[in-house]
């Protein structure tokens, strides 16, 4: 895999970072300038992919029940709501966005500045009408995952930093992190974790080596794999699909001519408003970390990954 060109290629992009890393050896740096790596900067949704994380250790210790529990059990509340299709809500449904809710996450409803303005986040989004069955499609919703977060404080009687302190961060030696929360102190299952680059790069790792960790198997393989299998076609005008708060789909370069393209190979990724990515290749036992801070009328429109890395990583299936 001949990355020598790649520096030169995301130049125009202007990245705040790109690292990739391959074996379990870093193949390739890059960041915007010498403080970069020692700065934590907000990741936003990939957040979502530490809370799955944070869930997938609470059920295999026990804390949590299985995916199909009704969240009823953790909201009582939802026993009197009038409509009945909010009792039916697993914790599944709330890991793959398929929870039914009527939810725009911005235009339209404006779903989720209305309710990082509202004075407790976790009612809003219960108190959110039924577009349809649980289960039906996904709907991006950060609400959802602020739900996720909610429930894994009570089944573990800490806070959700807490809780990743302990079985996730800890255990990986990342020790420099911020976290916001909402109103209530419930820490924001959707966005708001604040990382360095390297420790995002150990995430992805993590995940690469399914659940393992030098000698300590943090998040059970079975977890592992399943949360990253595609559970639902993503919304548009997403393309692959959506697992347990996890992104999925398929590279395959197009022909040249009338030969052949490259080799396809599979991936899944965490992604973060602004440039925030974290891919996990498993059949090249790859991963690659972007960051980037910019204001999107000043973003590269390039698609990164796909278009400057992922042809690269072909050379690999060759």
């Amino acid at each position: 895999m001949d990355l020598s060109s790649l520096s030169s290629t995301i130049a125009p992009v202007d990245l705040r970072s790109c690292l990739i890393s391959r074996n379990g050896r870093l193949i390739f740096e890059h960041y915007r300038n010498r403080h970069v790596p020692e700065e934590t900067a907000k990741v936003n949704s990939c957040t979502k992919s530490f809370l799955s994380a944070l869930i997938c250790i609470a059920m295999d210790q026990g804390i949590l029940p299985g995916p199909k529990t009704r969240i009823a059990e953790f909201f009582p509340r939802l026993a009197a709501d009038p409509d009945p299709r909010k009792r039916e809500i697993t914790l599944e449904h709330l890991l793959t966005m398929t929870a039914g809710f009527q939810w725009t996450e911005f235009g339209g409803q404006k779903s989720f500045p209305r309710m990082t303005r509202s004075p407790h986040w976790i009612d809003f989004v219960l108190d959110q009408p039924m577009s349809e069955m649980p289960g039906t499609r996904m709907e991006y919703n950060s609400g959802v995952s602020q739900l996720l977060s909610a429930i894994l404080v009570q089944a573990a009687g800490v806070k959700t930093a807490r809780f990743a302190e302990t079985e996730l961060f800890g255990p990986l030696g990342i020790e420099d992190y911020k976290w916001e929360a909402d109103p209530q102190g419930i820490h924001t299952g959707g966005y708001g974790l604040w990382l360095r680059p390297a420790d995002m790069l150990k995430f992805g790792r993590l995940y690469l080596q399914l659940g393992r960790w030098e000698q300590e198997q943090l998040i059970s393989k079975e977890r592992v794999i399943r949360s990253v299998q595609p559970a639902i076609p993503a919304n548009a005008p997403n393309r692959g699909f959506y697992g347990w708060h996890w992104w999925t789909d398929t590279y395959e370069a197009e022909a040249d001519g009338d030969g052949p393209g490259s080799p396809a190979f599979g991936y899944y990724y965490a992604r973060g408003y602004a440039g925030q990515f974290i891919y996990v290749v498993p059949i090249l036992e790859t991963v690659v970390v972007l960051t980037d801070d910019k204001r999107k009328r000043e973003r590269h429109p390039a698609n990164v990954f796909r278009q400057f890395i992922a042809p690269l990583l072909t050379q690999a299936l060759r």
